[in-house]
């Protein structure tokens, strides 16, 4: 059974996310809390591409009616992509993070929060943050950045919002599995935004609470009054979900301010620049700060840009308007799309696509 659970962890890992391995094996004991033994052995013979259940069952050398079953159960459970082909249903593999991870919301109990905390721990963002290009990048708030300055829609939390067709919330899965830990903070956690490009994506979702693009736009200031990070996934085009992050639930935050490692997130382009005659001193942009780049010295605010994400959560917290975001002058784009983004990581960590392709 070990086995079975091993060949999926090596599979996951062959995506150009991650799913690296530990010394002690908590990551066969997080999968075999998700999978069967049977979900498993199909999971380690499927690709990220769609397809149908008889061409997996096949490489598995399990009947194929039996497979088909089995598939449409784990897809039901968040462990798998299906969706309709021509003729039928058809299936693809998803990487742990983001993906197998995030669709738990269901199933979290204080067993899985506790075995997915001791992996994240244990590999301490090891292939899944350490590798570039990251999987998450920041979208500042969009009243941080000057009129006269050009933003790109990839760079505009509202205009990614405006880009979609169906709009839904669901609750926060890390605050949700941190708060089972007994940890976690007071954040709102009904602030995990999910778009699709087609109406009516979420009428029919149990785990998606469908909204109009009023209540998105809406939440996206709610997550900013907060105090929250907007993220999204690191490329330019077709965006499926903004996520509102804390610095001490958040994993993709938590690469920085617990592990220290630096491609954790994507910073969003900008950064934070100080006034210094309008500055009060106040020092509550520093206390606002999720990543402690921001103090106060001989009572003006001092940016530490090496530590600056680029939020502009400290912006708008400012009550002097002393603070505004600024273009990084080594700012780059990011990749165009996932299949960039894919190919950009895939290189980097060494793995080969037609592996998993």
């Amino acid at each position: 059974m070990e086995n079975v659970y091993r060949k999926l962890a090596q599979r996951l890992d062959t995506i150009p996310n991650g799913f690296p391995a530990t010394e002690s094996g908590v990551e066969l004991r997080l999968l075999a809390k998700l999978f069967t033994p049977e979900e498993a052995a199909l999971a380690a013979e499927m690709r990220l591409r769609y397809e149908p259940a008889e061409a997996i069952a096949a490489r598995a050398g399990v009947d194929p009616q039996q497979a088909y079953q089995t598939l449409k159960g784990m897809a039901r459970k968040g462990l798998i992509r299906a969706r309709r082909g021509e003729s039928g249903l058809v299936f693809a593999l998803l990487p742990f993070v983001v993906g197998i991870y995030e669709e738990q919301l269901r199933r979290m109990d204080a067993e899985l929060a506790a075995l997915a905390e001791a992996y994240f721990r244990e590999v301490a963002g090891k292939t899944i943050l350490d590798a570039a290009p990251p999987i998450h990048r920041v979208v500042p708030v969009g009243e941080a950045i000057p009129f006269d300055l050009t933003v790109f829609p990839h760079e505009q939390a509202a205009a990614i919002v405006e880009s979609a067709r169906s709009w839904g919330v669901r609750d926060c899965i890390c605050r949700v599995q941190q708060r089972l830990l007994g940890k976690g903070c007071s954040a709102p956690v009904d602030v995990c935004l999910i778009l699709a490009p087609v109406e009516g994506a979420f009428d029919h979702d149990d785990l998606t609470r469908p909204i109009t693009k009023e209540e998105a736009l809406a939440l996206l200031r709610r997550a900013e009054a907060a105090g929250l990070v907007h993220t999204t996934g690191n490329f330019r085009d077709r965006h499926y979900y903004i996520c509102n992050c804390c610095p001490c639930c958040c994993a993709v935050l938590r690469g920085l301010t617990e592990f220290g490692v630096p491609t954790a997130v994507a910073h969003s382009g900008f950064r934070a620049a100080v006034d210094a005659e309008a500055c009060l001193g106040c020092g509550l942009c520093a206390d606002r700060c999720p990543m402690d780049a921001l103090s106060v010295a001989e009572d003006v605010a001092v940016v530490d840009t090496s530590r600056c994400i680029g939020c502009g959560v400290c912006v708008v917290t400012c009550p002097a308007e002393a603070l505004r975001l600024e273009r990084r002058p080594d700012a780059a784009p990011p990749p165009q799309n996932i299949q960039e983004w894919m190919l950009l990581r895939a290189q980097a960590r060494g793995v080969q696509l037609e592996e998993i392709l």
